[in-house]
C-alpha cells in the first residue's frame, strides 16, 4: 500500500472533528479567544441554534491584516511562546480553533487592533474568498454560518435545535462564572437569554454576584462561601446545603485557574466531601474554583481542552474535600430555604359544605396523614398534641433549663407536642418547626460514631486465616508503601512475595461484611491513581450511616417533652443536623409571617 501525504483541506477537517463536535464547541473556543484578546464585553448571537449561524463579537485587542491572515492558518498563535508549553496561562494555545472552524464551515473574521486598518478574511469551508478592508471598530467579529454544510457525515449527527441551544447556554454560562469581570450577553433569534453585566473586577463579591444571576436565587440563598488555600493553591466559590440538591450532576461547575473542566478527579472529590450527606442518587449544586500554579497542571491533555492532570492528584482531592466540608460544616445549621417553600405549598384551604360546617370536621383521608406527601386540611382538628402528664411537665414548656430561659430563644425553639408519634412541633419567637425525629436523632448518632473512630481510632479484628490478595507488582508496590495509614484505619497489612499483599486484620466494624481481596484491589486502584487511599474510610463511613439508622429514635415513639427538647437543643450542637444521612431535611421550618398568609392576614 502507497503512503502518501493527506491534502491540507483534509487535514484541516480531520482536525475539526476533534476540535469541533457541535456548534456549542466552536463557541466556546471562540469565546476563549476574545477572552484571551481582553475583551470586557462578548455578544454571542445565533440562528438555528449555532447551526445556521454563529455570530460573536468582541472589544478586544483585535487583530492587524497580517495576524489576522497568520490567524486562520494551523498552528498559528500568540498565546504561547517557544518553551512554555509547562506554563499555559491562557484558554487557548493550540492555534487549531480558527482554521479547524473555517474548514467546516463559511466564516468571516473581521477585527481592528490600534490605529490599524480594520480587515477581514473570509473562507468557504477551507477556501479563503476574500481577504481586504472592511469597516469596523475596534475588537474582533467572527461570523460562522452553515456549520458542517460540506460535512454532511458530521451534519446528520447533530441534534436538535433546542438540545444544541441548551448546550451552548450551558457553555456561555460556565465561561460568564469564570469571569465575573467581562459582560456576556447570548441572543437566539433574538431572544435575550443571557445578560450579565461586568462588574469590571474579579474580586470575591462580584463572583458571588455572578454567580447568584446565573444560577438563580435559590442557588444564592442556599449556599455557603468556601474559601481554604494551602501550599499556594486555593479553593473558592459557593457549595450549596446537602439538602439543596438535583437528581443530576449537571449542576456542578469546576474550574481550574479560570479554565471551565468536566474532571473525573475534581468531581470524585466532590462526591467524597457529601458522602454522607446525601443518598447516592442525589447530587449537590456548587460552582468551585481551583487556583493553581500554571507548572502544577497539564492542561494540554485533550484538544477540547476540558481535561487536565495535575501535579499531585492527591493533594488536590484533599483541598477540594477539606474545603468543602469546612464549609458545609460551617454552615451544618442552614437548611435549604426551598424545603420550607415546599411544604407551604402543599397547604390548601378545603371547601365545606354548609352542612358540614355545623357538624363536627370531617376525618382526615389517609393520604394527608404524612405532613409533606400530601395537603393538610384546615378544616381537621389541630394536628399537634401536647403530652405532659402532670403540672410540672406543662410548666417545662417554657422555661425547663432553668430560670429565666426562654427555649423559644434558641434557634430551634420549645417542644410543644408531637405528630402521629413522628413529628416534632417546636416554636420560636417568629416559626414554626417540624422536626423528623428519626431523621434527627439519625444524623446526631452518625456524627457520634464519626468522632467517637476520630477520638479512639479505629478498633480492628484481627482475622483467624490472614487473607493473601494477589496483585500486579505495581499495585502491591503501591499498598505496601500506604501500610501506615491503611493501619490507622484499622487494615493491617504487609507484603507477601512480589505480587501479594497479606491482610492479618480488618476494620472491626466491617468484619462481618468485607470482601477483603475486592477492597485491597480497590485500595490499589485508589492509591495509583490519587496517592491515597480513599475506598476503606468511604465504607467505613458506609457502615456507620447504616449503624446510626437502625439505633436511632424510629418514627411511632412517643417522646416527652423533656427528650423532644433535648434533641433539639443536641441539633444545633451537631454539624450537618439539617438533613439526614441520606440528604433528606431533618426539620422544616416555616415563619410565621407565611402562616399569617395562608390564613389571609396578609
Amino acid at each position: 500500500m502507497t503512503i502518501r501525504r493527506l491534502p491540507d483541506s483534509l487535514v484541516d477537517r480531520i482536525a475539526a472533528g476533534e476540535v469541533v463536535e457541535r456548534p456549542a464547541s466552536a463557541v466556546k473556543e471562540l469565546v476563549e479567544n476574545a477572552l484571551d484578546a481582553g475583551a470586557s464585553r462578548i455578544s454571542i448571537a445565533l440562528e438555528e441554534g449555532g447551526a445556521r449561524r454563529i455570530e460573536i463579537t468582541d472589544d478586544g485587542s483585535g487583530m492587524d491584516a497580517d495576524g489576522l491572515r497568520l490567524a486562520v492558518q494551523r498552528h498559528c498563535t500568540s498565546k504561547l511562546a517557544e518553551g512554555d508549553l509547562e506554563r499555559i496561562a491562557t484558554l487557548g494555545f493550540r492555534g487549531e480553533a480558527l482554521p479547524s472552524i473555517a474548514s467546516v464551515s463559511r466564516f468571516r473574521l473581521a477585527s481592528k487592533h490600534g490605529d490599524a486598518e480594520p480587515w477581514a478574511v473570509e473562507i468557504d469551508h477551507g477556501m479563503i474568498v476574500s481577504d481586504g478592508p472592511a469597516a469596523r471598530p475596534a475588537g474582533t467579529q467572527v461570523v460562522v454560518e452553515d456549520l458542517f454544510g460540506k460535512v454532511p457525515a458530521r451534519r446528520k449527527f447533530l441534534k436538535s435545535t433546542r438540545a444544541e441551544l441548551g448546550a451552548i447556554n450551558d457553555c456561555v454560562r460556565r465561561l460568564a462564572m469564570a469571569r465575573a469581570d467581562v459582560a456576556f450577553e447570548l441572543l437566539h433569534e433574538g431572544r435575550r437569554l443571557i445578560d450579565a453585566p461586568g462588574a469590571g473586577s474579579l474580586l470575591e463579591s462580584a463572583r458571588v454576584e455572578r454567580l447568584g444571576a446565573l444560577l438563580g436565587r435559590d442557588f444564592a440563598a442556599n449556599a455557603v462561601p468556601v474559601d481554604l488555600e494551602r501550599d499556594g493553591l486555593h479553593i473558592g466559590g459557593l457549595a450549596g446545603v446537602p439538602t439543596f440538591n438535583r437528581g443530576a450532576a449537571d449542576h456542578q461547575y469546576l474550574f481550574v485557574n479560570g479554565r471551565p473542566v468536566k474532571d473525573r478527579l475534581l468531581l470524585g472529590a466532590v462526591r467524597g466531601a457529601y458522602r454522607d450527606l446525601l443518598a447516592r442518587d442525589r447530587h449537590p449544586v456548587l460552582a468551585l474554583f481551583l487556583e493553581v500554579p500554571h507548572e502544577f497542571v497539564d492542561v494540554n491533555v485533550h484538544p477540547a481542552k476540558t481535561e487536565v492532570r495535575f501535579r499531585d492528584p492527591a493533594m488536590v482531592r484533599g483541598m477540594i474535600v477539606s474545603g468543602l466540608r469546612r464549609a458545609l460544616d460551617l454552615g451544618s445549621g442552614h437548611a435549604a430555604t426551598t424545603v420550607s417553600d415546599d411544604a407551604l405549598s402543599r397547604f390548601r384551604p378545603e371547601e365545606m359544605s354548609s352542612t358540614a360546617a355545623q357538624t363536627e370536621p370531617a376525618p382526615l383521608p389517609p393520604e394527608s396523614r404524612m405532613f409533606g406527601e400530601s395537603r393538610l386540611s384546615f378544616a381537621a382538628p389541630p394536628i399537634a398534641r401536647p403530652v405532659e402528664t402532670d403540672p410540672q411537665e406543662a410548666a417545662a414548656r417554657d422555661e425547663p433549663q432553668g430560670e429565666g430561659v426562654d427555649l423559644r430563644e434558641f434557634p430551634l425553639g420549645a417542644a410543644r407536642g408531637q405528630v402521629h408519634e413522628s413529628w416534632i412541633v417546636a416554636e420560636t419567637a417568629d416559626h414554626l418547626i417540624l422536626v423528623d425525629q428519626h431523621a434527627a436523632h439519625e444524623r446526631l448518632t452518625l456524627e457520634k460514631m464519626k468522632a467517637g473512630a476520630a477520638n479512639g481510632g479505629v478498633t480492628t479484628q484481627a482475622l483467624l486465616m490472614p487473607d493473601i490478595v494477589d496483585l500486579t507488582e505495581d499495585e502491591a508496590d503501591a499498598v505496601e508503601a500506604h501500610a501506615a495509614s491503611l493501619a490507622d484505619l484499622g487494615l493491617e497489612v504487609e507484603r507477601f512475595g512480589p505480587g501479594a499483599i497479606m491482610v492479618r486484620a480488618v476494620p472491626a466494624i466491617l468484619a462481618n461484611r468485607l470482601d477483603v481481596a475486592g477492597l485491597v484491589r480497590d485500595l490499589a486502584d485508589d492509591i495509583r491513581s490519587l496517592g491515597a487511599a480513599h475506598t476503606l474510610k468511604e465504607r467505613i463511613d458506609e457502615v456507620f450511616a447504616t449503624m446510626a439508622c437502625h439505633a436511632s429514635v424510629r418514627s411511632g415513639r412517643r417522646l416527652a417533652l423533656p427528650e423532644m427538647n433535648a434533641l433539639l437543643r443536641e441539633m444545633e450542637a451537631t454539624p450537618h443536623s439539617g438533613q439526614c444521612n441520606h440528604g433528606r431535611p431533618t426539620y422544616v421550618k416555616l415563619a410565621r409571617a407565611d402562616i399569617e398568609k395562608l390564613f389571609g392576614r396578609r
